[in-house]
């Protein structure tokens, strides 16, 4: 039973870590670059639907 505590252990702090780096990455700036390239994209979506 001493085993049960310790996974549980971990994985709350699994869980946790996951939970840091998922926020941290929502957090960041999307670099100009990438903005760049999703505006050619639809530019040229805009230009295919007509």
């Amino acid at each position: 039973m001493a085993g049960q505590g310790r996974k549980s252990s971990l994985k709350e702090q699994i869980d946790e870590n996951l939970r840091r780096v998922y926020q941290d990455a929502l957090e960041q700036e999307v670099p100009e670059r990438f903005k760049q390239l999703l505006e050619q994209l639809r530019k040229g979506r805009k230009e295919s639907d007509q």
